[in-house]
């Protein structure tokens, strides 16, 4: 984890490795382990901000001045309070910017396919500190749900790890989260549940696996990393 000049507002710190699972035992790597070492090879695979723009539903802006690349591999998200930033609106509602953090996206789109799935894992050092709330997640590109939080930190001293069906009927499971200033390293694997219609999400946390969650109707929807 890089320093911050402002401890109260820690840093996610990312290095990540995606693979699809063809209907074959075979593994094509699709995001590379390499990705943050440069801007070039950031480029490949990645842009800045979220896919729809820079706001969602917290009080954060997403800013690219608070992400930056190492020569290690690492990409380190940070947030700093500001002031007089226009409001941002979801779901009818105003809600006051009070920071601007990072965050990026896979500029590739994933799709679980009949018999298909992917591995998606990355190594993390994340804030478990009151007000932070950084997330490794999916979600739908054209409806919502699906949405698969791989993992997610929400201040609470744990890691949660959630499906979400409809916004009422979630799966969500907290563990958690010892040394948060050391590497942690999170898999998911997503699945054909076997139907070709649902998904199975299997959670695994330093090598051990968490829980097995699922997704209702998944499979041939395409989804943000």
């Amino acid at each position: 984890m890089k320093p911050l000049t402002t401890p109260t507002f820690p840093a996610l710190a990312i290095a990540l490795l995606t693979t699809l699972l063809p209907l074959t035992t075979a593994k094509h790597i699709m995001i590379p382990s390499n990705s943050f070492t440069s801007q070039s090879t950031f480029d490949t695979d990645w842009s800045y901000l979220y896919p729809w723009g820079s706001d969602h539903n917290g009080a954060a802006r997403m800013s690219k001045s608070q992400a930056t690349l190492s020569s290690s591999g690492t990409l380190t998200l940070t947030a700093k309070r500001v002031d007089c930033e226009k409001p941002a609106s979801h779901g009818g509602k105003q809600i006051p910017i009070r920071y601007l953090s990072g965050a990026v996206h896979a500029r590739e789109r994933f799709n679980v396919s009949r018999g298909g799935g992917y591995d998606f894992s990355g190594e993390f050092k994340a804030p478990t500190a009151r007000g932070t709330w950084p997330a490794f997640w999916l979600t739908g590109v054209d409806s919502w749900p699906p949405e698969i939080d791989m993992a997610e930190w929400k201040g609470s001293g744990k890691i949660s790890f959630n499906t979400f069906n409809t916004s009422s009927q979630v799966r969500a499971r907290d563990v958690d989260y010892p040394s948060p200033g050391e590497w942690h390293k999170v898999l998911c694997e997503v699945r054909d549940g076997g139907n070709g219609r649902d998904v199975s999400v299997r959670f695994w946390m330093d090598g051990r696996v968490v829980e097995t969650q699922y997704g209702k109707g998944f499979v041939g929807k395409s989804m943000y990393l």
